[in-house]
């Protein structure tokens, strides 16, 4: 992933006091920076107004949202690098935040991407948001709710504290204590974990739920997780962002799609934002945007609506 200014233990503990907005800054600088951070470098690596309008694309939108000018977005922003808040403490950066600005772009709108809890941005689509935006893995419960069309690939990765001092095995997760952000893939594989220990006689998983992965983050680093189990693309950004205070252990697992999600009521707006994926795909831009996050190799071939799991 894209290196990020050195984070000591204090440094990384300190950050999680600080609450921004409605989410936990993931990309706090260390102490006696001067504000010139990787991060708004990285922030700025991809300009989304070098996306040109696609007219034929834009002409697929429904009236409402074209003459508003502007796509709404929902995204919980406190999972770095996918979607966090940027170091000035109010703009939303990542690279699903370049994703959605660029096919805004293309439909010749304005992305006005907002703060949101992860489990209430769905319910809240083709209401208070016109699409989410936020690491969402595609699943058919997902796509029994609203349309997701596919644009990246990510699997699931455990992270340790380096040196791997609490003798985390992958393979034996009964008995173990391990960090995880409410309500992502990762959670609902935890509780199926410990149900399943539980089932067999052995000691349950400790889940220990935050709002917030940089608090998962700050918290292995602290010594309170013995693990935390996260999208393959965040465990790297935490090894980045402790400067190797926390080290990936065993492999990617369960490789799947993130998807947009859109209103399975809205076929114009889901049809306007699968060409517009699909444009940055085939001309390139979806590739230079991840490219500049550190992972060149996520984007898929085709955006596929609703591809089943």
């Amino acid at each position: 992933m894209r290196r990020l200014p050195a984070l000591t233990a204090a440094a990384a503990l300190a950050a999680a006091t600080l609450v921004l907005t409605a989410c936990t800054d993931a990309s706090q600088q260390p102490a006696g920076s001067d504000g010139a951070s990787d991060e708004a470098s990285a922030a700025a690596s991809f300009d989304p107004s070098s996306v040109e309008v696609d007219e034929e694309i834009a002409a697929l939108l429904p009236k409402e949202i074209a003459d508003k000018g502007t796509l709404t977005v929902g995204s919980d922003t406190a999972y770095a690098p996918a979607e966090f808040i940027d170091v000035d403490g109010k703009t939303p950066v990542g690279f699903d935040v370049d994703t959605i600005s660029a096919v805004a772009a293309v439909l010749g709108l304005e992305a006005e991407v907002q703060s949101a809890a992860f489990d209430g941005i769905i319910p809240a689509i083709g209401s208070k948001y016109d699409v989410g935006i936020s690491a969402f893995t595609i699943t058919d419960e997902r796509t029994a709710e609203a349309n997701m069309i596919s644009y990246a690939m990510a699997g699931s990765q455990y992270g340790v504290a380096a040196g791997n001092p609490e003798e985390f095995d992958p393979e034996a997760l009964c008995g173990t204590t391990i960090g995880v952000q409410t309500s992502t893939i990762q959670d609902d594989e935890l509780t199926a974990a410990t149900e399943q220990c539980e089932k067999d006689g052995e000691e349950p998983i400790d889940v220990v739920r935050y709002e917030s992965q940089a608090d998962v983050t700050t918290n292995l680093v602290g010594g309170k997780l013995q693990a935390m189990y996260a999208d393959s693309p965040i465990t790297a950004y935490a090894v980045e962002q402790t400067s190797g205070e926390i080290e990936t252990i065993g492999d990617v697992l369960d490789a799947a799609p993130y998807g947009i999600v859109v209103s399975q009521d809205d076929e114009d707006l889901t049809e306007a934002v699968q060409a517009a994926v699909q444009k940055l795909i085939d001309d390139g831009t979806l590739g230079e945007v991840f490219t500049a996050w550190g992972s060149a190799d996520a984007v898929v071939d085709e955006a596929e609506l609703n591809p089943a799991e």
